[in-house]
């Protein structure tokens, strides 16, 4: 079983479901916070591979990472992580660029275009960190172990390191995914807005159990 490090890089739903799951699978996990008080029960049920601490901390920490915050608040969480901690390391990259204005007819505002995404953004800054676009287009509830009758959701990847997204690849398989490498980072600006269609029928019709699937011949 692994015996890997991880540290995840925000505590919300999806930086806490993302831990359950490594921690699922024996890997020793540290959530990154800024609020300690806010997880200190989600610890004490997680057990005794889960700790707690400050985005630094969580980043020194982990051989691998995972930046599971807002959009909106990537860069900042990166550099509060500390370039040292982040440099040479793999970042899985679950952020979506979503902006604070409401979303029109079931359509997520982004702040991005499609000639940049956000993980193009945060390429650029953090030149020596090796992220990987995963688990951006699927609901919390089925990021660990998904059931669809069967069938394994696709999840799309990509990023310039070839050891990361094989890193990437088999924690997905591990998690009950099929991953797809669409490439380079540049990939990003297709991965990205499929949490807009992803959530389209959610905020439309209150419809949220649903995955995405790539069939080939």
């Amino acid at each position: 079983m692994p015996s890997q490090k991880i540290g995840i890089i925000g505590s919300g739903i999806v930086g806490r479901t993302l831990a359950s799951g490594f921690i699922k699978y024996d890997y020793e996990v540290m959530l990154g916070t800024g609020h300690i008080e806010k997880v200190i029960e989600w610890q004490k049920q997680a057990g005794k591979k889960a700790r707690i601490g400050s985005f630094s901390e969580a980043a020194a920490f982990g051989s691998l990472l995972v930046l599971a915050v807002k959009g909106l608040a990537a860069k900042e969480a990166l550099k509060a992580a500390g370039t040292p901690n982040l440099d040479g390391k793999t970042v899985i990259d679950v952020t979506n660029p979503i902006a604070d204005a409401p979303a029109k007819n079931g359509v997520l505002k982004y702040f991005t275009s499609l000639d940049a995404s956000l993980m193009e953004v945060l390429q650029e800054q953090f030149p020596k960190v090796n992220f990987v676009k995963a688990f951006n287009s699927i609901g919390s509830a089925f990021m660990v172990n998904p059931y669809f009758g069967g069938l394994k959701p696709t999840m799309f990847i990509c990023g310039n390191n070839e050891n990361s997204k094989r890193e990437v690849v088999e924690i997905l398989d591990r998690f009950g995914f099929e991953a797809e490498d669409m490439g380079t980072v540049e990939a990003a600006r297709a991965i990205e807005p499929l949490c807009m269609l992803w959530c389209i029928p959610g905020l439309l019709r209150n419809d949220w159990e649903h995955a995405f699937k790539f069939l080939k011949k």
